[in-house]
């Protein structure tokens, strides 16, 4: 399992390194000032580990260039500013995860662990999803639908999976949450009502054209209506 720890500098990211490498993983170690897309190209790594004090601009536009090259592997922030709004920055840039420093070194291992397994498994059975018209690609973070496509955060591409597979009926939010941020012991029901946000604005380029649009059902969740919103207003 291949780890690569983009770092503040090679000597502060060293012992984390070490660790990981004791624990069986094979580790990359780069500065960040070094080339960390050329180097995932080269290692094609199975996670991609943020080693910071504070994430700045940087670090968020690395994380969405991975993104943009078509990186799926999980990638995590590991830092010592942990507010609401760095966190959010760092998930919403493509993170998978957000952990505080200091933290305790067996968690970050099984949560590594269970995120590298989740996202080998995702991309085996969850490559494309098809609903009628529209289809979503998980590994292009790429939704379909007519002549119209949106790009995705990875995140919002899990999100929308979830809500295809049960097209035209409410998904309970408690059932989103448990599939998508149950391992993030930070987040709490509301990042649900946050990426319906994000995705529901992105999915607007869909539903302008007839496409299907995500409805709030209130006391049952969230549906992807199908029947798309102009077929509804014409109701």
């Amino acid at each position: 399992m291949n780890v690569l720890i983009i770092a503040d500098d090679v000597l502060s990211g060293a012992p984390l390194a070490q660790g990981l490498t004791a624990e069986g993983f094979d580790v990359t170690l780069v500065d960040d000032d070094d080339d960390p897309l050329e180097t995932a190209c080269a290692t094609n790594p199975g996670a991609i580990l943020f080693d910071t004090g504070a994430p700045d601009i940087r670090d968020y536009e690395t994380c969405r260039a991975l993104r943009r090259t078509g990186r799926t592997e999980p990638i995590l922030f590991l830092s010592t500013v942990h507010g609401a709004i760095e966190r959010a920055h760092g998930l919403n840039a493509g993170a998978d995860d957000y952990i505080a420093k200091p933290f305790q070194f067996a968690e970050l291992v099984e949560r590594l662990r269970a995120h590298m397994m989740h996202r080998s498994i995702a991309d085996d059975v969850r490559e494309r999803v098809q609903v009628g018209r529209l289809m979503l690609d998980m590994h292009a973070r790429q939704a379909y639908f007519s002549n119209v496509h949106i790009r995705l955060t990875q995140r919002e591409a899990e999100l929308l999976a979830v809500l295809m597979k049960k097209a035209n009926h409410p998904v309970r939010r408690d059932e989103i949450y448990d599939e998508l941020w149950r391992r993030q012991s930070y987040s709490s029901l509301n990042v649900v009502n946050v990426y319906v946000g994000y995705l529901r604005t992105k999915f607007a380029e869909i539903t302008r054209v007839g496409g299907p649009f995500i409805v709030t059902v209130r006391g049952r969740g969230f549906m992807l209506d199908m029947a798309g919103y102009r077929a509804v207003a014409r109701q």
